[in-house]
């Protein structure tokens, strides 16, 4: 990417982090709910059947992947907001490198990831859970949720463009549950029908989840290379095709 280009794409990230001053709210809503889910899956609902071990272990990974699933509709909002608005095409009389508004709105998506997993860790250290793998594992482990997250923005960024309108966001972000919840995060597949236990391990967001618990537990992340290929392989799909839907929509 050219200097120029880098340039653009910081503009608009500024952009978007000022709309966080702006909108407050919604940014701490976006903060507290995964921490709801934590508690209320952890002490309500969870029990943790068949789980070795502390559940706290077993679940805060599972809603730290589940949480970089989520959340998506902000970001795919603001796409169809933009090109419902005409501020795309206002963006596109300037001399701004194509895309610029698209990788400033998944950077400021991307540090609105890394708050998320701070709080939620913060919370989930309150409540007991502990890191025991090493800096290098930890390190690892956030990276491996990261990546899984920046392969779902743009995946949401590609449904964004194809629905153009932001009532129709709603409607694409309801997707997003069964894909969360039919996986590992939450409970063990073993303890599952013998045909969800299947789906549920082959879920991209399992191998993220099982990664990040073998990582931050210590022992050998086994799926860590499935962790890595799957949002690479998502990456290789949706972002070329975002990419080209936003220029055809720039002509």
């Amino acid at each position: 990417m050219s200097a120029h280009a880098l340039t653009d794409s910081w503009t608009m990230t500024r952009r978007e982090l000022a709309h966080w001053a702006r909108q407050p709210v919604q940014v701490v809503v976006n903060l507290v709910f995964p921490v709801m889910l934590l508690l209320m899956f952890g002490y309500l609902i969870g029990g943790g059947r068949g789980v070795q071990g502390s559940y706290i272990d077993y679940v805060l990974p599972g809603m730290l992947a589940l949480t970089m699933a989520f959340g998506l509709e902000g970001t795919m909002i603001a796409v169809t907001q933009d090109l419902n608005k005409g501020v795309v095409d206002r963006f596109r009389s300037m001399p701004m490198a194509n895309g610029a508004v698209l990788v400033g709105r998944s950077a400021a998506d991307m540090l609105q990831s890394v708050l998320a997993l701070s709080v939620l860790m913060g919370v989930g250290y309150a409540l007991g859970w502990r890191a025991d793998g090493g800096p290098g594992a930890f390190l690892g482990a956030v990276g491996l949720l990261l990546l899984f997250r920046f392969a779902m923005l743009w995946i949401g960024i590609h449904l964004a463009l194809v629905a153009g309108k932001p009532e129709m966001v709603q409607a694409v972000q309801i997707l997003v549950w069964p894909i969360g919840f039919l996986s590992n995060a939450l409970a063990l597949p073993e303890t599952m029908p013998g045909w969800l236990g299947t789906v549920v391990e082959w879920n991209p967001m399992s191998q993220t989840a099982t990664a990040a618990r073998d990582l931050f537990g210590g022992t050998a992340a086994e799926t860590a290379g499935a962790a890595i290929v799957w949002p690479l392989v998502l990456l290789a799909v949706f972002f070329p095709l975002a990419v080209r839907r936003f220029s055809r929509l720039s002509r």
